[in-house]
């Protein structure tokens, strides 16, 4: 039996282009496993179904089945189809909600060229820039109506390592559904009916989704704070806001996790998918866990960015001998008397954030003071009115 395996969202975006022939024959297709796997693998999607069949060893792909799913699934035509029904047609990669200049430069190379243009959309995981996938192909087919005889047709180009390399590779892709392929610049004004699209799906910066990450010992003050910011929030009334609380997670995302450093990364990873998805529909999420670790705490950030969110990440910094000084629960000096193994601060470390939106010592101070440093700080960013 074949060793199953779920690609990255970029490596999925590649198997889909593969699948469809609109991979660049020059460019190795490869997907990153596990160490040790060896032989073929069955590619699956998040869901679980196989898509491929993956030989690791020649780089050589067996569609099983390409997915009937997702936005504008209609419009991501196989090139073969697109040059069987638009011959001719020369190719216009699209990245960024085309602006009046670039309809321009698409009409006038229409006119002279005596083609009609193929607006390929971009929605690959990266791609579309400052703007999400779905938006980014109602844009273009709000400005494909100021551009006669354009065609719309998506694909799931995925970004690069740089720019550069996102530019060319897309050049490539585009170069399998049309002769000749057109850049355009995205430089100048949007139409206003494009930016009519991007207003709604990048709305100000204030009233966009928000995370509001507080990370801190046990005993800093993080719940506390963040049950101030989640009560005043409420009393604005302007805005929808959840609370994810380390402890109260535990009790229903994350019941039956431990406390070891993968368990305890599950766990912080649970609570930015959750809060991820909340500033995707422009939420407020403020979590409070202790998230120790660096490298989970960029994780969350990532998922939050990548949902179209902004991430305040909050320290609050209240030095370890407060914290023990406070301890209601017990939990340091059990922790001291090796009743609690890998416990913050004692027999497990924390890696200071350097990447902090502020950082708030919440010793001898109320908690209104306390607050007002984060608001102060949030509204400083603009993501707070």
């Amino acid at each position: 039996m074949s060793t199953q395996w779920t690609p990255t969202p970029r490596e999925l975006a590649d198997l889909e282009l593969v699948s469809v022939q609109a991979w660049p024959p020059d460019e190795p297709f490869r997907v990153a496993l596990p160490e040790g796997v060896t032989g073929e693998v069955e590619l699956l999607d998040p869901e679980g179904v196989p898509l491929a069949l993956y030989d690791p060893a020649r780089g050589v792909v067996t569609t099983l089945e390409i997915s009937e799913f997702g936005a504008f699934r209609g419009l991501h035509v196989p090139p073969a189809e697109v040059r069987r029904d638009h011959p001719g047609a020369f190719v216009v990669p699209v990245s960024a909600p085309l602006t009046r200049e670039d309809i321009t430069a698409v009409v006038e190379h229409a006119t002279t060229s005596g083609s009609a243009p193929v607006l390929l959309v971009l929605t690959g995981v990266g791609a579309p820039q400052g703007i999400s996938a779905p938006a980014l192909v109602r844009a273009t087919l709000a400005a494909a109506r100021d551009v006669p005889g354009a065609t719309v047709v998506a694909a799931s180009v995925a970004a690069r390592e740089t720019a550069e390399e996102t530019a060319t590779f897309a050049s490539e892709v585009a170069g399998a559904y049309g002769d000749e392929v057109l850049t355009v610049i995205g430089e100048g004004a949007l139409p206003a009916e494009v930016a009519a699209v991007v207003r709604k799906d990048r709305p100000p910066l204030d009233e966009r989704g928000l995370v509001v990450f507080f990370t801190g010992l046990s005993g800093s003050g993080k719940s506390t704070l963040a049950r101030a910011l989640h009560d005043l929030l409420l009393e604005r009334g302007d805005r929808t806001v959840t609370t994810l609380d380390g402890d109260v997670v535990r009790h229903h995302l994350s019941k039956g996790l431990g406390f070891s450093r993968e368990d305890r990364e599950t766990n912080i990873a649970r609570i930015g998918w959750v809060a991820a998805e909340i500033s995707r529909h422009h939420g407020v999420a403020i979590c409070s866990p202790i998230a120790p670790f660096a490298s989970t705490r960029a994780l969350v950030r990532q998922m939050v960015t990548d949902a179209g969110g902004s991430f305040a990440l909050i320290h609050v910094a209240t030095p370890l001998q407060e914290c023990e000084r406070r301890d209601r629960k017990g939990l340091y000096a059990r922790a001291r008397a090796g009743e609690i193994p890998e416990f913050t601060g004692i027999s497990s470390p924390y890696d200071e954030p350097d990447d902090a939106l502020v950082r708030v010592d919440t010793t001898g101070r109320s908690i209104s003071d306390a607050l007002d440093d984060v608001l102060r700080s949030l509204r400083g960013a603009g993501m707070l009115s």
